[in-house]
C-alpha cells in the first residue's frame, strides 16, 4: 500500500526518513556534491560525503544546511527530491504528505525556506515541527500531561534546550553551537597543540572514536595523519582522550550557558519536575562520552541519554505526522 505520509529529520549534518509502519528508511550524511558551475548534482549523501576534502576543483561537495537553516536553496531542494523520490517512488498517483523538523530558533524566512523547498521536492503538503517536541515524542516522553519535560538535543549543526509542558514549549533557548563547533575545536588544537592539520573527518573520527567529556578510568588512543603545519609534509601521530577533553569541554560550557538560560526562565512548579525526572539528552552528540555524567556534574540536575539518541528526533517526526491532529498545537507552521 502506498505511504502518503513522511517525517523527515532534515540536519546539518545528516539526513534521516522515517515512514509509519516501516521505522527509518534513510539515514545519510546532508552532503551534495555538485559541479562547479552549481548546475549538475554528482552525488548525494554517503557517496558525496566521501569526497569532502578529495574533489578536484571541478566538483564540490558541500553542505546545503548551515546550523539548522538552508544554506543554498536549490541544493536542499534537490536532495529532499531525491531521498523523497527514493523512499516512495518517482511515479506515483498522489503527492505525499511531509513533516520536516527544524530548529525552534530559526526565522520566519528560514522557516519558509524550508517548507518551499519541501514542496518544490514533491509533497503535497509541508508541515514544520520544532525540534525539541519530536525529540521528546521520539524519546517517549508523553509531552501531553501537565507536567515539567526538559530535552536537550544535540545535534550537528544547533542545540536546542527545552522544556515542555501539555504538548508546548514554556520555556526555550538554541545556540548554534554543537557537534560541527566540537569538530571545529579539535581541527584548531590538534593544529596548536600537535602542530598537525588534520580535515573535517579526521576531527569527527577523533571526537567520535577518542573523544569524551570528562577522564577515563582506560585512556583511549588513535593514530592521526594530516599535514606537519611547519613543513607542509604528511604526518601521523598518536592521539589520546587526554588531548581532546579540552577542546570538547569548551564548547559544551558554551551549551551549559544555553542550559542554564532556559533552566532561570523555568516556572519554578516545572523546574521541580525537572529535578525529579532529570533532563534527557537527544542528537548524534549525545553519544559523546561521559556527556551525561559532565552536565549533571556542572548543572546540579540528573542527566540522562536517550536510547538511540541519534534518531529520536526523526522517529518523534514520524509519530506526528502520523497522527496529525493530535499534535497540530506542537506545529510551527503548515502548507
Amino acid at each position: 500500500m502506498f505511504n502518503n505520509k513522511i517525517g523527515i529529520d532534515l540536519g546539518t549534518t545528516n539526513i534521516l526518513v522515517y515512514l509509519p509502519n516501516k521505522g527509518i528508511v534513510v539515514q545519510e550524511p546532508s552532503v551534495v556534491a555538485v559541479e562547479s558551475s552549481g548546475k549538475k548534482i554528482m552525488a548525494i549523501g554517503k557517496e558525496a560525503y566521501d569526497m569532502l576534502g578529495r574533489t578536484p576543483d571541478s566538483v564540490t561537495a558541500v553542505n546545503p544546511l548551515l546550523n539548522g537553516a538552508i544554506a543554498n536553496f536549490r541544493v536542499t531542494e534537490a536532495m529532499l527530491k531525491y531521498y523523497i523520490n527514493q523512499v516512495i517512488g518517482k511515479i506515483r498517483f498522489t503527492k505525499p504528505e511531509v513533516m520536516i523538523s527544524i530548529p525552534a530558533g530559526i526565522t520566519s524566512t528560514e522557516k519558509r525556506a524550508v517548507i518551499d523547498a519541501t514542496i518544490n521536492a514533491g509533497a503535497k503538503n509541508a508541515y514544520l515541527i520544532k525540534e525539541p517536541i519530536a525529540a521528546a515524542l521520539g524519546a517517549n516522553i508523553k509531552i501531553s500531561t501537565p507536567s515539567g519535560h526538559m530535552i536537550i538535543d544535540i545535534g550537528g549543526g544547533t542545540t536546542e534546550v527545552a522544556v515542555i509542558s501539555l504538548s508546548d514549549i514554556v520555556a526555550f533557548s538554541s545556540a548554534r553551537i554543537a557537534g560541527n563547533q566540537i569538530d571545529k575545536s579539535i581541527i584548531s588544537n590538534v593544529r596548536k597543540k600537535n602542530k598537525l592539520i588534520i580535515g573535517k573527518q579526521t576531527a569527527e573520527n577523533i571526537k567520535i572514536k577518542i573523544g569524551s567529556c570528562l577522564p577515563l578510568e582506560k585512556e583511549l588512543s588513535m593514530e592521526v595523519s594530516g599535514s606537519n603545519s611547519i613543513t607542509g609534509l604528511p604526518e601521523s601521530q598518536i592521539l589520546k582522550t587526554s588531548d581532546v577533553i579540552e577542546p570538547i569541554k569548551s564548547v559544551l560550557n558554551d551549551i551549559i550557558s544555553t542550559i542554564k538560560n532556559v533552566l532561570q526562565k523555568t516556572p519554578p512548579e516545572l523546574a521541580s519536575d525537572i529535578m525529579d525526572k532529570g533532563i534527557v539528552i537527544t542528537g548524534g552528540s549525545a553519544h559523546l562520552r561521559e556527556i551525561d555524567k559532565f552536565f549533571t556534574k556542572i548543572i546540579g540536575v540528573p542527566c540522562q541519554i536517550a536510547d538511540n539518541p541519534e534518531t529520536c528526533v526523526v522517529k518523534g517526526t514520524g509519530i506526528a505526522i502520523e497522527h496529525l491532529s493530535e499534535y497540530k498545537r506542537s506545529l510551527l507552521w503548515g502548507k
